[in-house]
This record gives structure tokens, C-alpha cells and sequence, in this order.
């Protein structure tokens, strides 16, 4: 039996980053791209390596260009941590796994360190494997908690709730951490959507850049941690964005919510730095009429435009700058 599994990259419409700070968000993840990973039983574990883990180059060029794709880790360390994290919530919960072994190996198109969630794709896309693999029902709340743990406990990667959960659960959600939540139950409090609430979104991402979220989070984690009042204020506000977005999707009253993604990343102007390439990809698009914010950390933005002339000109505009442009096919 040769087991296929796949995630999809995720893409924040509104609160984030608030998900990390007791906050609220709404995402999706969407099928342009994918994380794939496929495991099939043999006599021994074997962990296969990709494009991203190999250590032969052409030339020291060749490495540098690589390192700043993928960093210095690649891959293999997300399975071998998924793997990890797997057997022990198995333990913890008196879950026996018989004795057989596998092969796995991974492969992803999503575009690297553009705020994307592309290590949480393959983590998730390992994890559901290891659950079809030993016939094994994570549920999706939990399973979103596992896949943070990964990064987290086992990566020292500095990250939140919101992409893991919007990749366990596969459809639009409406997401609350609010603090007093996640005491009773551990979780926050999931509410899926139908897609067909969401249109005339596009994502763009530049070509020419990359930061990893990890790098990008960390003053803002401390001062939070610190009680400094403008970013806990700032956490509040994209809160509050959310709850209004969400109202405006019920109702169908779309016109309503460009302002409010464009508000999503004044705020964040307010309390990060934000650079000059990223602020030039948000003016762009706002120059055109489209409204504009970070799908994630930086380095894709999404947002609203008006009708299919806007968004020809958005396409037009983008790839003189190096940015490519798409309309998300959003999974429900």
C-alpha cells in the first residue's frame, strides 16, 4: 500500500498575526500549490532526501543560492520531528502502533519563506500519512496543536495556532484564542465557512524576496511578553478586525471589507518593521485600487480587487516589480 498525502499553503485574510497573542484570525489554505508526501511500508524506516537536503553543488555559488532558498536545514528534519511528535502522542495516549516500518519522502511547489506556511504543509501532509499509515484518528483540533509542537517543541521555530489549524481542517475557519478558551479546552475556538463567502481575492508574492517568520516575530514576541501596551493594544485591534470582517462575509457585504484589510496592515506598520520591498508590493497594489495585507510574515500580501479589469491591470503592474500574481483556489 503506497500511501499519498497533501497540504496546502495558508493564507491569513485577516487578524494575523494575532493568533501567536491571544488573538482572532480568518485564513484558508488554497490548491495552487502543495505539500506532498508519500509512505509505503518496507523493511526498514528510511527517510528520503529532496531537492532541498541534498549537499552536492555545482559550485560555492550554487551553495549560496541554496542556503538562501532553503536555509541551512532543508526537509528532513521537519519529517524526522513529525515523526517524533507522532510516536509520542501515540505513547501518551496508550495508542499502540504495530511493528512494521516505511519509507517516506516529501515534495513541495510552495513558493519557500514567503509567509506561506509551507513547513507546516509538509509537517501536517507527514502527519496525516502517519495516520493513514497506522490507521490512526487525530482530531483536527488536536491535530493542529500536534503540528505546532513540531515547530515549536522540537524546532525552536517561533510560530502560531492559525496556519496549523487552518491546514488541519482544510476550509475556511474563523478562528478565536482568546486566552480563557484555550484554558478549558487547550484549543481555540474553530468555526469553518463556506468558500463561497470569499471572492475576488488575490495573493501575490515577490520573487526577490524571503524572510523566515521565525526571524520576523521575535521583538514583537518579547515586547508582548514584557507587557508592552501598544503591542497588546495592536493584538486587540486585529482581533477586533476579525469579528468585523466575519460579520460583513455573513451578511455578503464584501465591499465592506477591503478597508479593513487595508487597516489590518496599517496596524501592523505601527508596531513592526516592515521592509521598504514589502511596503512597495502593498502600495502597488493599493495604487491600483486593490486592497492589501500580509498573508503571513512577509513576503505575500492578499487582498480584494474590484472586478476582472483590476485585476488585469494588478497582474500587469506586478510583473514589471518581479511579483507574480494569482487568484487563490480555495479548498472547502
Amino acid at each position: 500500500m503506497i500511501i499519498h498525502t497533501k497540504s496546502y499553503p495558508r493564507a491569513a485574510l485577516v487578524g494575523n498575526p494575532s493568533d501567536g497573542y491571544f488573538g482572532k484570525t480568518i485564513a484558508f489554505v488554497f490548491s495552487n500549490f502543495s505539500a506532498e508526501v508519500v509512505l509505503y511500508e518496507t523493511p526498514e524506516l528510511e527517510i528520503l532526501p529532496q531537492e532541498r537536503d541534498r549537499s552536492i553543488y555545482k559550485d560555492i555559488n550554487g551553495l549560496f543560492e541554496d542556503v538562501q532558498l532553503f536555509g541551512y536545514y532543508g526537509g528532513i528534519r521537519l519529517l524526522k520531528a513529525t515523526i517524533k511528535k507522532f510516536l509520542e502522542y501515540c505513547r501518551t495516549n496508550r495508542v499502540v502502533l504495530d511493528n512494521r516500518n516505511f519509507t517516506i519522502r516529501y515534495q513541495s511547489n510552495i513558493p519557500n519563506r514567503l509567509g506561506l506556511a509551507g513547513s507546516s504543509a509538509i509537517i501536517t501532509a507527514c502527519m496525516k500519512a502517519l495516520m493513514a499509515f497506522y490507521k490512526i484518528r487525530i482530531p483536527r483540533q488536536l491535530l493542529a496543536n500536534l503540528v505546532l509542537s513540531v515547530e515549536t517543541d522540537e524546532l525552536g521555530i517561533s510560530a502560531g495556532l492559525q496556519d496549523r489549524v487552518a491546514q488541519a481542517y482544510e476550509e475556511p475557519v474563523y478562528m478565536d484564542f482568546d486566552k480563557s478558551i484555550f484554558e478549558r479546552q487547550d484549543y481555540g475556538e474553530y468555526r469553518p465557512f463556506s468558500a463561497s463567502h470569499l471572492e475576488r481575492l488575490y495573493i501575490a508574492y515577490r520573487t526577490d524576496l524571503s524572510e523566515g517568520s521565525e526571524v520576523f516575530h521575535n521583538d514583537i514576541r518579547s515586547r508582548f511578553d514584557k507587557g508592552d501596551q501598544e503591542v497588546i493594544d495592536a493584538m486587540k485591534g486585529f482581533a477586533s478586525l476579525t469579528v468585523q470582517v466575519m460579520q460583513f462575509l455573513e451578511r455578503g457585504q464584501l465591499e465592506k471589507i477591503s478597508p479593513l484589510l487595508n487597516a489590518n496592515f496599517d496596524l501592523r506598520c505601527s508596531i513592526y518593521q516592515i521592509s521598504s520591498k514589502n511596503k512597495e508590493m502593498v502600495a502597488l497594489a493599493r495604487s491600483i485600487g486593490a486592497s492589501a495585507k500580509f498573508t503571513g510574515s512577509g513576503g505575500a500580501i492578499i487582498g480584494m480587487y474590484k472586478d476582472e479589469a483590476m485585476f488585469e491591470t494588478l497582474s500587469q503592474t506586478f510583473s514589471k516589480y518581479q511579483i507574480e500574481v494569482i487568484k487563490p483556489t480555495i479548498v472547502s
